[in-house]
């Protein structure tokens, strides 16, 4: 077996700032969004994480093509610092540096700052390290509080809003699965979509034994209604995900058959002379590509 050769150096190098050129031209307005006011507050508060990646140094002018971390440096800069940490990248070749970014989901996320504060970091700091509010690092550190484990388990590789733990509390055990399995299987884990479950949850199923108080334009009626109307879409739902696998089998099956079924000459004119109704509906059926 012929060896892999390393596409950088093991060791980082720290390099100048002012000898660090960008590979390309940074987008209007990142000085100001919020992804860039949370680089700068984090390396402020903590310090740079991620070393930046660069070409070998030039050999005239000294100077590295920066590859990753654009971003980094521009924050680098306005908190004037000199020198930077940086992983020199041995290959010629045109790579894309995380092309491929696997972000946190909102539980891991939920664990990483309760980890954080168990070890002593104040919610402050770490707001500001996040540039975000003090309220939202609390929400976040409390994320799972009165949601049962099941529905945790469900939700543990999503991205969601923090306020659907809030309507989530309102309902009993039982429910939460109930509405976190059915949000998952639409692919909507929303709060509109969480609020809209709550209303149509019955009584019995509610943490306090009571519907919310605050509905902005359902009346009693409208409201034993949605409840109706909705305990019948998620029947509906799960059986529809139940059969949804053998329907796509089926279909899968009767269409390669009347496939094979028509590529026969005979056959095709036979269908086009005497049945044309469903010859054309043996076309649309081999044409289909979805249950849609």
């Amino acid at each position: 077996m012929t060896k892999v050769s390393l596409g950088f150096d093991l060791e980082p190098l720290i390099v100048p700032i002012d000898k660090i050129l960008p590979s390309r031209k940074t987008p209007m307005g990142v000085a100001t969004s919020k992804k860039f006011m949370q680089i700068r507050s984090s390396i402020q508060e903590i310090g740079l994480i991620e070393p930046l990646s660069v070409g070998q140094a030039d050999p005239k002018t000294g100077q590295h093509i920066l590859l990753d971390g654009h971003i980094r440096v521009i924050a680098l800069r306005e908190l004037s610092f000199g020198e930077v940490q940086c992983l020199v990248a041995t290959d010629d070749e045109s790579y894309t540096y995380n092309s491929r970014i696997n972000r946190l989901s909102t539980i891991q996320e939920h664990y990483m700052i309760r980890r954080a504060i168990q070890r002593g970091v104040t919610p402050e700091r770490l707001a500001k390290a996040l540039s975000v509010d003090t309220r939202t690092i609390t929400r976040k550190a409390t994320l799972l509080e009165g949601i049962c484990p099941e529905a945790g388990e469900l939700l543990k590789d999503r991205h969601f809003a923090t306020d659907i733990s809030r309507v989530l509390r309102k309902m009993k055990p039982t429910r939460q699965v109930e509405c976190v399995e059915l949000m998952v299987s639409a692919n909507t884990v929303t709060v509109a979509y969480a609020e809209a479950m709550l209303v149509a949850t019955p009584t019995e199923m509610l943490v306090e034994g009571k519907k919310p108080a605050k509905l902005t334009g359902l009346t009693q009626e409208q409201m034993a209604k949605m409840e109706r109307e909705m305990s019948n879409l998620q029947g509906q739902y799960k059986m529809v995900e139940q059969t949804y696998g053998q329907d796509v089998l089926n279909l899968v099956l009767a269409k390669g058959y009347l496939a094979r079924l028509l590529e026969n000459k005979s056959v095709a004119r036979y269908l086009k002379q005497r049945q044309p109704d469903v010859l054309a509906e043996f076309e649309v059926i081999v044409q289909t590509v979805s249950l849609d």
